[in-house]
């Protein structure tokens, strides 16, 4: 996994990230990161960095970049105007309830998540398109030019990139039935030279939207799909649309943060667990003490409880969000909270009122020079999705229908359980975890956050909030932190390793909390930018991936 280092937040050496004047985009690789800056300082706006940031991370971070995948974003415009766009997958409309059981109604193993069944029809073409519409300002084919050069002409390996492509190779052979381009043993400095990938990009350059969801490419889409027993039809791939949606918006103390609605469970569990910490004076509590972890915990076993009942697409769920992010509600959920003893979350339900993604998710920040800002988390679920790679066309399509409920109560591969909410349906989008955010001070912009890492996503997110407006965090030193995570079920805190102290960890196993901490146990990647005071950017690029940030 490569080696991160966790920053002591009282040592008297602050860790600062990058710094920029004006304008800053940090992603999951550097050469997205420039991609992105270059377009700003052409004079293009957040908007067109998001597009020409996301089509590059496709190239070169496959793993989780993508054309074959789907997401979400939330942005603010520099008049204070916010929203947010879902361009989430979809399942197939020949897609059903039962469609992964057996004849005795037990899940058939790995069938939602490795190969073709496992594929939800893509959203990220029509997210970008329509970003670009509604918001962008300079041609499509300038924004799209960049990631077109880097597939052809390559791109230098990582080390943490060679070690993940080689991680995977057995699931490559298994998911297709030729020998894809990425099968081979790869070591860090080789460069990956992707052909089909840049004439499928130059598709979408000249075609648009219809390059994609229509003609050569949908053709290679839906014949590698038939081949391998899938569901996919020209039907779906042209009725797909990405939505506007209203995104969450929640006060906590004197912020005020807008995230990501349904089908992302994140602003929902995320105003739920701020709000539920809220009356407690955090200044009382040393960060990652015992009754940090403590209090942090019990308010994310309560939200995720509710999260596996309640959440799922509010296109064809009817979900009560105001009452489950009312802070009477959420009062009354808390309190049963001690702080004797752990709250065993076999005790704990969803509350009474009037789901999911992967490691291998990947998140993006953009500020621009006029003041916009743009969170975007995209997703293929886990590492490489589906691992199908569409033949003749180059790129990986996602496994998102993992992220629904096969069956109610059974953990999907994140371990979170669902309910009837979010059961399959045709055309319906399977609940999610991601949670891209923005957070203002006096109406000013302050945060742009969001991560990967599944379920785990709204506690990074949580978390790194928390680190800068309450313990005076810079955005490095508070992305480098070592995090933890409760999610309701399974009851346990995982802890990143050596980043706890041990008398912290005994004190927890006395209170009656399981705790599951292992070297190779990382919780989320965030990428962030904060705004300081003096009106600079500072960039926070977690060290635990390639992750970088760039800015002028």
């Amino acid at each position: 996994m490569g080696t991160f280092v966790f920053i002591s937040s009282c040592k008297k050496e602050k860790i600062v990230g990058l710094i920029a004047e004006k304008a800053m985009v940090v992603s999951a690789r550097i050469e997205a990161s420039e991609i992105g800056v270059k377009i700003l300082k052409k004079g293009g706006n957040a908007y067109d960095a998001m597009i020409a940031t996301h089509f590059a991370l496709a190239v070169v971070y496959p793993v989780a970049g993508n054309i074959g995948g789907g997401g979400f974003m939330v942005y603010r415009n520099a008049n204070g105007e916010k929203g947010a766009l879902d361009f989430r997958e979809k399942a197939p409309i020949t897609a059903n309830r039962d469609m992964y059981l057996d004849s005795l109604g037990n899940i058939i193993k790995n069938k939602s998540r490795l190969g073709i069944h496992a594929v939800g029809i893509p959203g990220s073409v029509a997210g970008v398109f329509e970003v670009h519409k509604k918001l962008g300002s300079l041609p499509m084919k300038e924004l799209i030019q960049p990631a077109i050069d880097l597939a052809r002409n390559g791109f230098v390996v990582t080390e943490k990139q060679a070690a993940s492509l080689n991680s995977a190779n057995s699931s490559f052979k298994k998911a297709n039935n030729y020998t894809i381009y990425f099968e081979k043993e790869w070591k860090a400095g080789d460069v990956l030279k992707q052909e089909e990938l840049a004439l499928t990009l130059e598709r979408i350059r000249d075609y648009g939207k219809d390059g994609f969801y229509k003609g050569k490419t949908a053709e290679y889409i839906v014949n590698y799909s038939k081949e391998l027993g899938g569901l996919i039809c020209y039907n779906d791939l042209e009725k797909y649309q990405a939505i506007w949606r209203k995104p969450i918006e929640f006060s906590y103390k004197n912020y005020s943060i807008t995230s990501m609605t349904l089908p992302a469970s994140g602003g929902i569990c995320l105003a739920q667990i701020l709000k539920a910490i809220e009356p407690f004076d955090l200044s009382k509590i040393k960060h990652n003490s015992t009754e940090y972890i403590q209090l942090l915990t019990e308010a994310e076993r309560r939200s995720y409880a509710d999260r596996a009942n309640y959440l799922g697409d509010i296109d064809f769920v009817d979900v009560p969000i105001d009452s489950l992010i009312d802070t009477d509600y959420i009062n009354k959920r808390m309190a049963t909270f001690s702080w004797d003893k752990a709250t065993p979350s076999s005790k704990v339900s969803n509350g009474k009122i009037l789901g999911y993604e992967s490691n291998e998710t990947t998140h993006y920040s953009i500020v621009d020079q006029f003041g916009n800002a743009v969170a975007v988390t995209t997703t293929l679920n886990t590492g490489y999705g589906s691992k199908v790679l569409v033949k003749g066309a180059g790129f990986f399509l996602n496994n998102e229908m993992d992220d629904f409920s096969s069956k109610p109560g059974v953990p999907n591969v994140y371990g979170l359980v669902g309910s009837k909410a979010n059961e399959i349906a045709a055309e319906k989008r399977m609940l999610s975890s991601m949670t891209p955010t923005i957070i203002e001070e006096n109406n000013q912009l302050k945060m742009v956050v969001g991560t990967p890492g599944g379920s785990t996503i709204i506690t990074s997110v949580l978390q790194n909030i928390l680190n800068v407006f309450e313990y005076d965090m810079g955005m490095q030193e508070s992305v480098n932190q070592p995090r933890f995570h409760h999610q309701w079920l399974p009851d346990q805190i995982r802890m990143e390793p050596n980043g706890f102290d041990k008398k912290t960890k005994e004190k927890l196993t006395k209170l009656g909390y399981n705790l599951l901490e292992r070297n190779s146990l990382i919780i989320g990647r965030v990428d962030a930018i904060l705004i300081r005071k003096d009106g600079t950017l500072e960039g926070g690029a977690d060290t635990r991936g390639d992750d970088a940030a760039a800015g002028f």
